[in-house]
């Protein structure tokens, strides 16, 4: 499954974007990212953000969303503006910490993130959860991103964060085979043990074989960049982070 297209989470630029949101979508893509995964849409409506995708040749690979943007009375407004973002993927980047205090809180919220799954499926969206550090410190004898993504549909989007994982302790690859074909959308971000300030293909991350698995389950449809540590200005950051993958043949 070698071609996979690779996007951009803008939260990696997220001034720049704040500045001059058109002439940062236009930059990007001439960077050679094939999409962008929104956090935060700058004021601007969903029409407008397509247009301004679609003039560039861009894809919307995700946006990242407040779990209460997808419960109760807010959840058609979320689908109706994502369908016509022309979105899929629904990815809810933190949860309050109600929601992850215990194993069985994770259960719970399991249980959520499977009734809002079944409640968007009809209109051809995904819900999924991106993990930080904090999912991989093990509650009552389990880590609670075993415990939640062993919980929820197999639809749901397990996008697992490289960089975030390897800062919790956690070895990637061990939970890409533990949970094959569930990371619809993955976030490529390095991680160094020495600094926090790194550029994709100059830290520790097993890169090749992240891409191996990934590929060889054949159930990703989204890299997604995440810059946060930046050696250099952010957009010169995610230039260069995406010059480092077409290295490596993505």
């Amino acid at each position: 499954m070698a071609g996979i297209p690779v996007g951009l989470q803008l939260y990696s630029i997220r001034d720049d974007c704040a500045r001059d949101l058109p002439g940062t979508l236009a930059a990007v893509a001439k960077m050679g990212y094939a999409g962008v995964e929104f956090a935060g849409y700058h004021g601007r409506s969903a029409q407008e953000l397509r247009k301004m995708l679609d003039d560039l040749g861009l894809k919307c690979c995700g946006t990242h969303i407040g779990l209460d943007t997808l419960l109760g009375d807010n959840l058609p407004k979320t689908i109706d503006y994502n369908l016509a973002l022309g979105n899929k993927y629904l990815v809810v980047p933190w949860i309050p910490d109600e929601y992850r205090g215990s194993r069985a809180a994770w259960l719970s919220t399991a249980k959520v993130f499977n009734e809002i799954a079944e409640r968007i499926r009809p209109y051809g969206l995904l819900v999924g959860y991106h993990n930080h550090n904090i999912e991989f410190t093990p509650l009552e004898g389990e880590e609670p991103f075993d415990t939640f993504f062993g919980a929820t549909h197999s639809d749901i989007i397990m996008q697992l964060d490289i960089g975030n994982a390897m800062h919790g302790g956690a070895d990637p690859r061990v939970y890409l085979k533990r949970h094959p074909g569930r990371a619809i959308t993955i976030h490529l971000k390095e991680y160094s043990a020495k600094t926090p300030d790194v550029i994709i293909g100059d830290g520790d991350v097993p890169w090749k074989d992240i891409f191996e698995l990934v590929e060889g389950q054949r159930g990703t449809d989204w890299y997604i960049v995440e810059q946060e540590g930046y050696p250099v200005p952010p957009l010169e950051a995610v230039a260069r982070s995406r010059e480092a993958l077409k290295k490596m043949g993505k």
